[in-house]
């Protein structure tokens, strides 16, 4: 077994490297011109380079086989494999693997067969876990749950929200949103284990009244680090919303010693991380050496990030308080 997995690892370094080199240089042209009148939307100025991880949500976010990125191995038990503009974490533990979140259609066969390219099977998956409920994170959850027998879990305000998802007319005339069988609702201070690993869970919201975070343990060579996924790092809503989130990023602010940040989308559009995004560090990742440090652990750009939040959610609160004074 333990041949086989490392045949894979070998394997998923290969095959990583190959495709972000073919996506950071024949991919830049596509995602420029994508900038410069493509489908997608462009959130750099057509003069401004966009950054690999920031193309996923820009110029190139409706361009579906751009999405379609090979599956990253970021440490011993944490896999990326989601497709390009949004997170899906997998997290192996000895007993089975929890997941957090499940993108959206067309991009879930994409996330079902990244999970078996890094040696899992869908029955691995014992608990899915959404970070928010905004379609993107959960809209693959329902097909997931079905053919893996999954528990997924939400918070309560979340678990709502996606159930408004299903009454609610889709665009277009496509059908309205897949919604996970109604399962566990999870609160603050909970915690969701799963044989050698646990999660701690945090309501943060602001992004959703039910934005979910969690902290756990990473481990690099057998190296134990802390991470911590903040499940709603943007703010919406209006002054409730952004008195929610700024009382949010404070409590990230107080979790001490994080040193890996495990972000829900590949690039952050309210608050982009210092020193690059998932796939700029996962490019150095497959070029590393035994014995470099992983480019992932860094908790000096995670403190840079978090005084960023703060400071952005307390200017997106007074906006909103001005918004509502005209």
């Amino acid at each position: 077994m333990r041949a086989t997995k490392n045949a894979i690892t070998l394997a998923l370094t290969c095959l990583l490297a190959m495709g972000l080199m073919k996506v950071s240089l024949g991919g830049q042209a596509d995602a420029q011109a994508g900038a410069q009148g493509g489908r997608g939307r462009a959130s750099a100025p057509a003069s401004q380079k966009e950054e690999l991880s920031e193309t996923y949500r820009g110029s190139q976010r409706d361009n579906v086989e751009y999405q379609k990125v090979p599956p990253v191995k970021l440490f011993d038990n944490l896999y990326y494999v989601g497709p390009g503009f949004v997170s899906v974490w997998l997290i192996p533990t000895n007993q089975g693997v929890i997941l957090i979140d499940g993108a959206q259609e067309p991009y879930v066969d994409h996330v079902i067969d990244s999970i078996k390219k890094v040696g899992f099977d869908l029955r691995d998956i014992k608990y899915v876990l959404i970070s928010h409920g905004h379609l993107d994170h959960f809209g693959g959850v329902a097909r997931i749950q079905e053919l893996s027998g999954a528990r997924v879990a939400a918070l309560e305000e979340d678990w709502q929200m996606m159930e408004q998802f299903a009454k609610a007319p889709a665009r277009g005339n496509n059908a309205p949103a897949r919604v996970p069988k109604r399962d566990m609702v999870v609160k603050e201070g909970d915690t969701l284990a799963l044989g050698n690993t646990s999660l701690k869970l945090y309501k943060m919201p602001g992004h959703t009244a039910g934005s979910v975070s969690a902290e756990f343990t990473v481990y690099d060579g057998g190296k134990p680090y802390k991470a911590f996924m903040f499940g709603g790092p943007g703010p919406r809503g209006g002054v409730a919303g952004a008195e929610q989130f700024l009382a949010s990023a404070n409590r990230v602010a107080e979790v001490q010693g994080v040193q890996v940040a495990v972000h829900v989308h590949s690039w952050l559009t309210s608050y982009p991380y210092p020193n690059g995004g998932i796939f700029e560090r996962a490019q150095k990742l497959a070029q590393h050496k035994p014995g470099d440090p992983n480019p992932f652990v860094d908790p000096l750009s995670w403190s840079l990030w978090v005084k960023q939040v703060q400071e952005g959610a307390q200017k997106y609160l007074q906006e909103q308080k001005q918004k509502e004074t005209r």
